[in-house]
């Protein structure tokens, strides 16, 4: 069975929406882009190692659509090895209406998106999320994801769709990696899924002497 892995950025208030440009999903939001400023050569390096190895993309409808006019032309440019990896590998798509899908590879999920996942698992060793946090709640709902990679970025917006919204749901995970750090501050956190739900405990309870003297 292959891997899922969710890849997303997100500032300190854990809001994902937008990070690349002010057209990603403009409406309410004033801060598209918000993540150009804060890109360095460390952060672009560790982007680059965690799609090595992607033999399948797993995007809701926007991303793909942003995704689908974009990374098809950019062969041989600045991008050109994501591009490639990007151009060649089957690209599954999460959307309720019936979408035009012109990226070559594409291929609409129906409406058991958790069955349909589960299926992709089955065909695929690893399956790239990126971005879409509408499909990222459903992921999560359903803890059908195996690796959570964050990129954390020193700002606070206020506003804006959070990583952790509707889909959030007690759930273990367990650092894989130690944190790294970008030259902007930009924090590289590797997690992944664990058993069981969080527990719980009392700080105070004597044996674990906190706040005592003796």
């Amino acid at each position: 069975m292959g891997l899922i892995h969710i890849e997303l950025f997100t500032t300190l208030d854990l809001v994902g929406q937008a990070p690349g440009g002010p057209e990603e999903d403009p409406v309410g939001f004033p801060f598209g882009g918000w993540q150009a400023p804060l890109l360095d050569e460390v952060t672009g390096a560790q982007i680059g190692a965690a799609y090595e190895g992607t033999d399948a993309l797993l995007l809701g409808r926007r991303t793909y659509d942003i995704f689908a006019a974009y990374w098809p032309h950019q062969k041989g440019g600045e991008d050109g090895d994501i591009a490639t990896l990007f151009n060649g590998v089957p690209k599954y798509v999460a959307s309720r209406g019936r979408p035009d899908l012109p990226w070559d590879g594409s291929t609409q999920l129906g409406p058991d998106l958790a069955g349909a996942v589960r299926e992709i698992r089955e065909r695929h060793e690893h399956i790239k999320v990126v971005g879409s946090l509408d499909l990222v709640q459903t992921l999560l709902r359903e803890k059908l994801f195996d690796r959570l990679d964050l990129w954390v970025h020193p700002i606070v917006l206020g506003v804006g769709k959070k990583v952790f919204a509707g889909g959030a749901v007690p759930t273990n995970v367990t650092l894989l990696q130690p944190p790294a750090v970008g030259r902007t501050g930009v924090v590289y956190l590797r997690y992944g899924l664990a058993d069981g739900t969080p527990g719980t405990g009392d700080m105070s309870a004597p044996d674990r002497g906190m706040g005592r003297d003796d």
